[in-house]
């Protein structure tokens, strides 16, 4: 593969080998994350209409070498959309592919591009009487290119799986300009290597997701939620077998929240209402969905009783209306938001054995209490293994004065979590943040086999130079 330092910058010459009517100013949202923690550079922008508009840019940027980084909606946390040095690539924007092509309602199949988003697919998929189960605190803003570019997972992944589980078929466009037509609507088709996955996940460095059969499924005749207080997470993980023997595969999302996310939200949400007068130290927010004839209240009802019975549940509340479930959810939702305003050290996103949980959480508290006083603020899908694990100062203090121990605090926790047979990248992807990780922790013969694949599709690595691999 050709070193990214040989790419070309994008200028006036590819300009002129555009399709009409593809370019756009760049914007300053084209060239920021959420976090503000990265201000990208670009040539172009370049936003097309089509598959073979996509498949033009990309033959134009290939005869050029000329790197291309790919814009979705923008939401992603590590850095994956945004390019800060080398030769000035050029943007190539999904947000004018925005068509739900079709829904197919008898087969539970919608085909969707790249650029529609994730709550506009969702809202298709229910005036059809279908549910696009993938969620996201982002899920306006999200595209269904993104989405599946970085394989996100969000709160329903326990029972309905990541994106790489929702999608049947994709839409592409290989580094070479050349269309890849595989937006099949089948179960099963055997038929040799599986790039559809291949290049789901792979943040754009193989190719371009221009479109996908997405799977659905039938709504759940009615949905409950409720709050539980716990003991510990070692109770909570408890909880959730006791759920699943109680409930099968209807439970739909299963949170682990600790006390500190509610405590920086009354700090600095005060507005936000508050289930309980003081935040308990460990809570799970649970939601179900039934097939009809089914009563969440009584299924949850009965699921605290049996925890309770066996000291895994302190205290709870079951949602009695959709807009209390909807405060429950968004108790949860707002915590990135309170991280945001108290500012953090230093930010995990990672996956552990479900076993491994209870004891990570304890012996990482233990570890970071020996570097200094901080604030810790763990939640997440508790039923997929997905923590958010986030450092913080001390309340009075700055989180500048911990530079000097921020890098050890990320080595250190993401070592203890890959230690414990877990991922550094649960659902965020490595984008080029977190690519010196996957080189430190990520399994050779796993790193050779993916740079010889990245090699084979993209000789010339055109395609989002610098993320996921060095």
């Amino acid at each position: 593969m050709t070193d990214g330092m040989a790419l070309n910058p994008a200028g006036p010459d590819l300009a002129e080998a555009m399709p009409p009517g593809v370019l756009r100013e760049i914007e300053p949202r084209h060239l920021e994350e959420p976090r503000g923690r990265y201000h990208g550079h670009a040539g172009l922008l370049a936003a097309p209409h089509n598959v073979e508009e996509v498949a033009a840019v990309v033959r134009a940027c290939a005869a050029a070498r000329i790197g291309i980084v790919p814009l979705g909606g923008g939401t992603g946390l590590v850095g994956g959309q945004i390019m800060q040095d080398g030769p000035l690539p050029l943007l190539l924007s999904l947000e004018r592919m925005h068509a739900v092509r079709d829904v197919y309602p008898q087969e539970n199949v919608m085909i969707a591009e790249a650029g529609v988003t994730l709550q506009s697919a969702r809202d298709a998929a229910k005036d059809s009487d279908r549910l696009f189960p993938l969620s996201l605190a982002s899920q306006g803003s999200a595209q269904i290119g993104g989405v599946l570019s970085t394989n996100a997972g969000g709160v329903n992944a326990l029972r309905y799986g990541t994106a790489r589980a929702l999608c049947l078929g994709i839409e592409a466009v290989l580094p070479d300009g050349s269309i890849m037509h595989d937006l099949k609507r089948l179960r099963k088709d055997n038929t040799g290597y599986d790039l559809r996955d291949l290049l789901i996940g792979a943040e754009g460095s193989l190719g371009i997701i221009t479109a996908a059969s997405l799977r659905l499924v039938p709504p759940p005749a009615a949905n409950g939620v409720a709050l539980i207080v716990v003991p510990d997470p070692a109770a909570a993980l408890d909880l959730l077998s006791l759920a699943g023997r109680q409930l099968g595969d209807c439970v739909t999302a299963f949170e682990l929240i600790s006390g500190q996310g509610p405590r920086f939200q009354m700090e600095k949400m005060p507005d936000l209402r508050q289930p309980f007068d003081s935040a308990p130290d460990w809570m799970v927010l649970i939601e179900i969905g039934l097939p009809r004839g089914l009563e969440p209240d009584t299924a949850l009802e009965a699921l605290f009783e049996a925890a309770a019975e066996a000291g895994l549940a302190l205290d709870g509340l079951i949602a009695q209306s959709g807009q209390q479930a909807a405060d429950f959810w968004r108790l949860r939702e707002e915590i990135p938001e309170a991280n945001r305003l108290i500012g953090a050290i230093s930010s995990h996103d990672i996956s552990l054995p479900l076993s491994e949980v209870p004891g990570f959480i304890e012996d990482a508290g233990a570890m970071l209490a020996d570097m200094g006083n901080m604030r810790i603020n763990c939640f997440g899908h508790l039923g997929d293994g997905n923590l958010h694990y986030n450092v913080f100062p001390a309340k009075g203090r700055d989180r500048a004065e911990y530079d000097d121990i921020r890098k050890r605090i990320q080595a250190s926790v993401h070592e203890m979590v890959v230690a414990r047979g877990g991922s550094f990248s649960a659902e965020h992807g490595v984008g080029r943040l977190k690519v010196a990780d996957l080189e430190r922790w990520g399994d050779p013969a796993r790193l050779q086999a993916m740079r010889a694949i990245k090699a084979a599709l993209d000789p010339l690595g055109i395609m989002n130079p610098g993320a996921v691999l060095a």
